[in-house]
């Protein structure tokens, strides 16, 4: 596995989870638990979401799009 994003923004990882599914790549969150106890209190603790390197090019993609429909192009 690979990692597709890092960030401590939970519903941009939902978000981004949901969207992976629907189009079947399959990602799991690392440090989910951590980065959520620390409520953002420690800046280098952030959620890691990782999928199989050969759908890494399809997933950054749906990132874009996520980024996109949030005005952050």
């Amino acid at each position: 596995m690979i990692e597709l994003i890092r960030t401590d923004d939970p519903v941009l990882l939902s978000w981004l989870e949901s969207r992976l599914a629907e189009v079947g790549i399959e990602a799991v969150v690392f440090d989910g638990h951590t980065s959520s106890a620390y409520a953002g209190a420690l800046d280098s603790v952030c959620s890691r979401m990782m999928v199989a390197e050969d759908d890494l090019s399809r997933a950054m993609r749906i990132v874009e799009e996520g980024r996109s429909l949030a005005g952050q192009e």
